[in-house]
C-alpha cells in the first residue's frame, strides 16, 4: 500500500541569527520547501526555526545553564565512506530535531545516511569548566566530529548520550558534524513499527537526529544520572547519583514538598543514599503527587547542582479474592488504558510541540482512562514527566526488531534494552516493562524476561504481549481482535491481560494520511456507532474482570496512524470520533468497579410483562410461541394462554446473580436465552453457555423512553434484547449485514418497560 508523505509547511521557515547556521538562499532549503502540507496538526504553525522545541529536556536531571542546538542545520544526504564534509557548506537546510522524512524537517526524503553540519559558540561565562554535548537521540548510528576532531560515536535509536567536547573546542565559532547511518528494516537493529517501505500496521520510517540537542557547562566531577526508587514501606526515598570523574566527591541529596524540606542524606556517587520521606504523599493516577528533588556533588571546592523530581509509590502483584491481580500502593487496581505508538503526520516521530507532546495523554485523563501502553517506541523524557505530573500508568515496551536477530544483533538489542530501563527506571509513571511483542525479532524470551526482572525487581515484567508466551515474567498477555474474546486466564503467579483488542474504525473525510486507504479490524458508519461499540466492549472487559479475572485491557488505540483508522482521535488531532462523556463514564465505571453502562435495580422472584416502547407498537409485550420469542398485542381480551406467555418471572441471573434471568410463567424451569442471536425459550442443558445465554444485565434504556430499561447479554455485552419485526432477537447497534441489527430505531426497539404481568 503505497503511503503518501505530507508535503512541507505551512509557515515559511525563517533566517537564523546568531550561533545557528545561517539560512542561504540556495536550491533545495526549508524555506523553498515550505508550502501547504498534506496533513497538519493544530500544532504545526507554531514551529520554526527560532522555537522547535526549546523546553529543557530532562526534566529529572534539571541544570539551570545550557544552551538550545535546535533550529537550522546544514545537511545533506551521504554515501558509505565518505570523509566528514569539514568546512563545507553542505546542500541543504534541515529543521532539528525532525526526522528527514517529516514535512517539520523541511526535507521529506529518506536516506539510509546523512550529514549534519552547523556552528555554534559557546559563552564566555562557561570558560573553565568541561562542556557536554548531549542527544536525546539519534536513530540509529551517530558519528560527532567537533572542529575536524571526533568526540565520540554511539550506537541506538532510542536512547540519550552525552559526549564531553571540551578538549576539541576553541574560541568563537566552533564546527559541529553529525554523521548518521540509519537502514531502518533493511538491517537488524530494534526499529519499532518504522519500514522502508510503509503500508498497513507498520508507518514511515523516522532517520537522523529526532530528539533535542543541547549544550551544558559541568564541572569535571558532575552528576550523569539520578536512580531513585521508593521505599514506602520504610517512608523513605534510595537515591543513587552516578556520577564521572568523582574521585572522593561527596553528595548531599534533598527532597522537598514544595518549599518544605522533608528529608535529606548524604554520602557516595554510586552507592545508595536513604534520604527520608516521612508519612509520604503517595503518587496514583487519582493524585499523581510529586516531590522536588535536589542534588548537590561537591569535589575539591567545586559542585554540580541539579535538579529533579520523584513520586512515592509501589506497583506490584497480590491474590485479591484468590486472583492474582496488580497492586498500587497496596490496592488492586485494573489497568484501563490505550495503545499510543506516538506518531505525528508532522513530525513523524516526534511531537511538533511540547503542547502537543501532552495532547494524547491529556486525551487519555479525558477520556477517563488509568494506563497508556507506549507501543514499540520509547519517547523523549518529557513525555514520561508529563505521564508523571497527570497521572497515567505507563506500559513500556521495547522497539522490537523487524527480523529475526543474529548473535550480534542481541547483542546489540540487549545493549539497548539495557539502556532503556535504566534511562527510565526513575519515572514513577512506568509500572511495567515489555521486552517483546506479537513475535518480532523475539529470542530468548524467558531468559530476556528474568534479566529484565533481575536489572528492575521494583516493576513487573511481561516476557511478551502477544503470541508467542514466554512462560515467565508476572503478566501472561493476549491480543485479541476485535475481542475482548477470552484472554489466557491468570495464575499463581502471573497476572491476566489483553495487551491488545479493539480496532474499531472510523474514517473522518479531510483527516487522512492517504485518502482512500484507511483501514480498521472492524469499521463502524459513525461517532455513535463506535461510541455504542467501545461502550459494549468495555462492558465484555469488566466480565472478563469478574468472571476470568482479567486484570488489564489496552484498546487499540488513542488516534489513528497513517492508514490505521482505529483512534479515538483523527491522525492529525483536529476529531474526537467518540462522545467522550459516554467513554470516560465506561471507563471509569470498570475502573472503579461499577456496572458499566449503568444499572436498574429491578425486583427479584415475582412476575412481570415487559411492554414495547417504540412508538406506534407500544401496546405489543415480549412472548413466547411455540419456544420462540415474539411479540404480540396484548389486552384485556387476550386469551390466557397469550397473557401467560407475555408473563415472565424475574430471578437472579443464572450466569451471575448481580443480572436477571426470565423464567417462563406457564413453562417453570425454561428461561429465555438467544440462541444464534435468536431468542427463545429453552429448559438448561446443564452447560456454563446455556447459563450465560439466559442471563441478562438490566440496564437504563437507551432510547429516551420513561422508566425504560433496556436487557444487555451477560455474554456478549455489546448486543441487547431487540424486537424486530414481531420477532426477538440479540442484536448490536450496526456493524453487521444481518436486518436485526439495523440502526434505524435501535434505542427505541431494545428499550422495553417493566409492567404488572399478565398473569399471576
Amino acid at each position: 500500500m503505497k503511503i503518501l508523505l505530507v508535503c512541507a509547511l505551512l509557515i515559511a521557515l525563517l533566517p537564523v541569527v546568531g550561533d545557528l547556521a545561517q539560512a542561504r538562499p540556495r536550491a533545495g532549503t526549508a524555506a523553498e520547501a515550505a508550502t501547504e502540507a498534506a496533513l497538519t496538526t493544530p500544532w504545526t504553525a507554531k514551529v520554526s526555526p527560532d522555537n522547535a522545541l526549546p523546553e529543557y529536556p530532562r526534566p529529572q536531571l534539571v541544570r539551570e545553564d545550557w544552551k538550545n542546538l535546535n533550529g537550522t542545520w546544514e545537511w545533506e544526504p551521504a554515501e558509505e565512506g565518505e570523509e566528514p564534509p569539514f568546512g563545507r557548506t553542505l546542500d541543504r537546510d534541515i529543521l532539528v530535531p525532525f526526522p528527514e522524512e517529516s514535512a517539520l524537517s523541511g526535507i521529506q526524503e529518506t536516506h539510509d545516511r546523512m550529514w549534519y553540519r552547523r556552528t555554534f559558540t559557546v559563552p564566555e561565562e562557561w570558560q573553565g569548566q568541561r562542556i557536554q554535548l548531549n542527544f536525546g537521540a539519534v536513530d540509529w548510528q551517530a558519528d560527532v566530529w567537533v572542529n575536524g576532531t571526533e568526540a565520540g560515536s554511539h550506537t541506538g535509536g532510542y536512547d540519550s548520550f552525552t559526549l564531553d567536547v571540551t578538549d576539541a573546542l576553541h574560541a568563537g565559532e566552533n564546527e559541529l558534524i553529525v554523521g548518521v547511518h540509519d537502514p531502518t528494516d533493511s538491517g537488524q537493529q530494534a526499529v519499532g513499527k518504522q519500514r522502508n517501505n510503509p503500508e498497513g500496521i507498520f508507518y514511515t520510517s523516522a532517520s537522523g537526529i529526532w530528539q533535542t540537542v543541547w549544550l551544558e557547562p559541568t564541572p569535571a566531577a558532575h552528576v550523569t544520572r539520578l536512580d531513585t526508587v521508593p521505599d514506602v514501606a520504610g517512608e523513605r526515598l534510595k537515591v543513587t547519583v552516578h556520577a564521572a570523574g568523582v574521585d572522593g566527591a561527596t553528595v548531599r541529596v534533598t527532597a522537598r514538598d514544595g518549599d518544605r524540606v522533608v528529608g535529606t542524606g548524604t554520602g557516595a556517587p554510586g552507592e545508595p543514599i536513604q534520604v527520608p520521606v516521612p508519612d509520604p504523599h503517595l503518587w496514583s493516577p487519582d493524585d499523581p503527587y510529586l516531590y522536588d528533588l535536589e542534588v548537590t556533588l561537591e569535589q575539591g571546592g567545586e559542585q554540580d547542582r541539579v535538579t529533579g523530581y520523584f513520586g512515592m509509590r509501589t506497583i506490584g502483584k497480590a491474590k485479591v479474592d484468590g486472583v492474582l491481580r496488580p497492586v498500587l500502593n497496596g490496592e488492586p487496581v485494573f489497568q484501563q488504558g490505550t495503545l499510543d505508538q506516538g506518531y505525528w503526520p508532522d513530525g513523524i516521530y516526534t511531537a511538533p510541540t511540547d503542547e502537543a507532546l501532552r495532547f494524547d495523554l491529556q486525551a487519555h485523563k479525558d477520556l477517563g482512562f488509568n494506563t497508556v501502553r507506549k507501543h514499540v517506541k520509547v519517547e523523549p523524557d518529557r513525555w514520561y514527566y508529563w505521564a508523571d505530573r497527570l497521572g497515567l500508568m505507563v506500559i513500556q515496551d521495547m522497539p522490537a526488531m523487524a527480523h529475526g536477530p543474529s548473535p550480534d544483533a542481541r547483542t546489540q538489542f540487549e545493549h539497548e534494552l539495557r539502556e532503556m530501563v535504566d534511562q527510565h527506571r526513575s519515572f514513577p509513571s512506568v509500572v511495567n516493562w515489555v521486552p517483546f511483542n506479537e513475535g518480532w525479532g523475539q529470542y530468548d524470551g524467558a531468559r530476556i524476561a528474568d534479566m529484565v526482572k533481575e536489572w528492575d525487581p521494583s516493576r513487573l515484567v511481561t516476557g511478551a504481549s502477544g503470541w508467542h508466551d514466554t512462560g515467565n515474567g508476572d503478566i501472561v498477555d493476549s491480543h485479541i481482535y476485535v475481542g475482548p474474546g477470552r484472554p489466557s486466564p491468570p495464575s499463581d503467579t502471573r497476572i491476566s491481560a489483553l495487551g491488545e483488542y479493539g480496532g474499531l474504525g472510523l474514517v473522518k473525510p479531510g483527516h487522512e494520511w492517504s485518502p482512500g486507504n484507511s483501514f480498521g479490524y472492524e469499521m463502524v458508519d459513525d461517532e455513535q456507532e463506535l461510541t455504542d461499540r467501545y461502550v459494549g466492549l468495555t462492558a465484555a472487559v469488566q466480565q472478563l474482570q469478574r468472571s476470568q479475572g482479567l486484570s488489564q485491557a489496552i484498546y487499540t488505540e488513542i488516534t489513528d496512524v497513517e492508514t490505521e483508522a482505529n483512534g479515538f482521535y483523527t491522525y492529525d488531532r483536529r476529531e474526537l470520533k467518540v462522545d467522550a462523556a459516554r467513554v470516560k463514564a465506561a471507563n471509569r465505571a470498570l475502573i472503579e468497579g461499577r456496572p458499566v453502562g449503568g444499572s436498574v435495580d429491578v425486583p427479584r422472584d415475582v412476575y412481570r410483562s415487559l411492554r414495547v416502547t417504540t412508538p406506534g407498537f407500544d401496546d405489543r409485550y415480549a412472548r413466547h410461541q411455540e419456544a420462540l420469542g415474539f411479540t404480540e398485542q396484548v389486552d384485556e381480551g387476550s386469551s390466557d394462554l397469550l397473557k401467560q406467555d407475555a408473563t415472565w418471572k424475574i430471578v437472579p441471573g443464572l450466569a451471575d446473580p448481580a443480572c436477571v434471568s426470565l423464567e417462563s410463567r406457564n413453562h417453570p424451569g425454561e428461561y429465555l436465552r438467544h440462541a444464534a442471536s435468536r431468542v427463545k425459550r429453552a429448559a438448561p442443558d446443564g452447560s456454563r453457555l446455556f447459563l450465560e445465554d439466559a442471563t441478562w444485565c438490566v440496564v437504563p434504556g437507551l432510547s429516551d423512553a420513561a422508566d425504560g430499561v433496556s436487557f444487555r447479554s451477560y455474554n456478549y455485552p455489546h448486543k441487547y434484547l431487540r424486537h424486530y419485526r414481531a420477532e426477538l432477537w440479540l442484536a448490536g447497534n450496526g456493524g453487521s449485514t444481518e436486518p436485526y441489527e439495523t440502526r434505524s430505531l435501535f434505542a427505541e426497539d431494545v428499550t422495553w418497560a417493566i409492567e404488572n404481568p399478565w398473569a399471576e
